[in-house]
């Protein structure tokens, strides 16, 4: 009984964070905070771009007007699951197994990225109703989520920073997936970047695991690097391919 007793404190004490005006306050002054918010954005984008155009193909059988609606409360859906599983997440993260299990998924997700392809399959909804395609969505959406959340809580385990990094990635995905989508279609290399990422996220959790926690100058002095180089690497490229074509 003081085992469940404990959790349920755990739990209070996670979810309490939520509705805590210091912690809000403390995650918006804090510079560093803005650093991981905008890592956990940009891998989100990258790595979610095309499930915008996944989602647009389910909702694209119902009236223009449903569609929006439908879009929208797979939204709140979205933003749901994320305070579920932050609130649960913040609790469990504290397990070293818990760790080592969500690195190695990561790891996992990473080397499927990168070696044998992590694109979303397209998904046909033809002829289903307003509320069955709602929830499809919502379960298209909480999916995509299940990776992002994981890999969030390798950068973080402030639950402000979490939710924030969260609710500004859906509206990412959401909102600028074409804007992604004509980036990666400019730098093809960046989608795997994302997986890079993920590996170095990943790398950093682990680390974490066994009593050592990465320097955020560090962190996003690499993550940083890593994007600039991914796109100074794919100028290259192109340049060169178009060298070669002008040589032959």
């Amino acid at each position: 009984m003081e085992g469940l007793s404990n959790f349920f404190r755990s739990m209070s004490d996670s979810y309490g964070h939520f509705f805590s005006w210091h912690d809000v306050i403390a995650t918006l002054s804090d510079p560093v905070s803005w650093g991981i918010i905008a890592s956990l954005v940009l891998l989100e984008g990258l790595l979610s771009a095309d499930n915008a155009l996944v989602l647009a193909v389910m909702v694209k059988h119902l009236p223009k007007e449903q569609q929006k609606k439908a879009l929208f409360y797979g939204i709140l859906g979205a933003y749901l699951f994320r305070f579920l599983a932050i609130g649960l997440g913040t609790y469990l993260i504290k397990f070293t197994l818990v760790k080592v299990l969500g690195a190695l998924y990561l790891f996992y997700i990473a080397y499927k990225g990168i070696f044998k392809g992590g694109g979303n399959e397209k998904v046909e909804n033809k002829g289903a109703s307003f509320w069955r395609t709602v929830l499809l969505v919502e379960l298209m959406d909480i999916a995509f989520s299940i990776d992002s959340v994981i890999a969030a809580f390798g950068l973080s385990s402030e639950v402000w920073v979490l939710f924030m990094g969260g609710i500004l990635g859906v509206l990412m995905m959401r909102g600028v997936a074409q804007i992604f989508l004509k980036l990666i279609e400019k730098f093809p290399e960046l989608e795997q970047m994302a997986f890079l990422l993920i590996a170095i996220i990943a790398g950093k959790m682990m680390a974490g695991a066994f009593g050592y926690e990465m320097p955020h100058v560090i962190f996003f002095a690499v993550i940083i690097s890593v994007f600039v180089g991914t796109i100074l690497y794919s100028s290259g490229r192109k340049q060169r391919e178009a060298e070669n074509e002008v040589r032959h």
